[in-house]
């Protein structure tokens, strides 16, 4: 078999038995392939083995990478987004090794040290503030604060806000579950307020239609029996979250996003341990919830200051 064929069949197993989601297994297979179309410039090979990986190549695959939007003419590639081409060929390497097909050792892909982004947040009066800018006297006031609320106090992302429908959250008992990314199932939890705030908006809608969060079309003629037509997207949210944010005078970039970093942000301020917040967040791994450590350790230090007693 040659590259192309082992590519597709670790992509099958990544959707089917490692039940990857369907972007992240679109990304591997932009990531992978990218790397067999260098890998045959490099050997300048039609058809790549893989027997023909060893460490000389993917050294020249790195500095092709590293060099990669100024050949092709365009902007270098984020040194996250090269990282993320060497993981998606670890794992692909680590494949064929269970497969016992022959190939490079993928303990031998060393993955470059990359500085994350720092995390934006915003404190809790902020929320309040872009709250406030709501006009609450229509339908549409009654599904921003609801939207709003729910991302902050669920921690959600904006997909799986978007994706909820009305029989998918229990208001009394103030939790549900949603699937998040690798179609992973995790529980949700909201305030007295964010529950309230959703059934007023639930209270003001005249339809029947499943979708919890509606847009404001009212072109019937193009409904559909489930009312899809009318759910309202990631993007849509996007619009509502940066309105409320500028009418608030919140001069930093503010996304639904940063809801989800706020809701992390203000558990751990507040004293919640960092395992209990991965598994809020549905991080499948504790490294992608360490990102907000630098924000608690600053509150930290401010604690100290205050309450430690200096010594004379």
């Amino acid at each position: 078999m040659d590259l192309y064929e082992l590519i597709n069949d670790f992509l099958e197993h990544l959707e089917i038995e490692a039940g990857r989601s369907k972007k992240t297994v679109e990304n591997y297979r932009l990531y992978l392939e990218r790397f067999a179309s260098i890998a045959e410039e490099i050997l300048q090979k039609d058809q790549i083995k893989a027997g023909d990986i060893d460490k000389e190549l993917l050294r020249k695959f790195r500095l092709k990478l590293n060099r990669y939007g100024s050949e092709m003419g365009g902007d270098d590639l984020k040194a996250i987004t090269q990282a993320y081409h060497l993981i998606a060929l670890r794992g692909f390497l680590k494949y064929l090794a269970r497969r016992e097909i022959r190939s490079l050792d993928p303990s031998l892909v060393d993955l470059p040290r990359v500085t994350r982004k720092q995390v934006t947040f915003l404190h809790f009066d902020e929320v309040e503030d872009m709250l406030e800018q709501i006009d609450l006297s229509t339908e549409s006031g009654l599904r921003d604060r609801a939207i709003i609320e729910l991302l902050y106090s669920g921690g959600l992302r904006v997909s799986e806000l978007v994706g909820l429908d009305r029989s998918s959250i229990n208001l009394e008992r103030r939790e549900f579950m949603v699937r998040g990314k690798g179609s992973k199932d995790r529980p949700i939890f909201i305030s007295q307020s964010a529950a309230d705030r959703v059934q007023d908006y639930l209270d003001a809608r005249t339809d029947s239609l499943p979708a919890l969060f509606l847009n404001n079309s009212r072109n019937l003629q193009a409904a559909d029996t489930s009312g899809n037509y009318r759910r309202m997207t990631t993007r849509s949210v996007e619009r509502i979250v940066e309105k409320y944010a500028r009418l608030a005078g919140i001069t930093k970039h503010v996304s639904p996003h940063t809801l989800r970093h706020s809701f992390a942000t203000d558990l751990l301020m507040n004293g919640a341990d960092l395992r209990s917040v991965q598994s809020m967040l549905g991080h499948a791994d504790i490294s992608t919830t360490q990102i907000y450590t630098h924000v608690t350790d600053a509150h930290l230090k401010e604690i100290h200051e205050k309450f430690h007693s200096e010594t004379k």
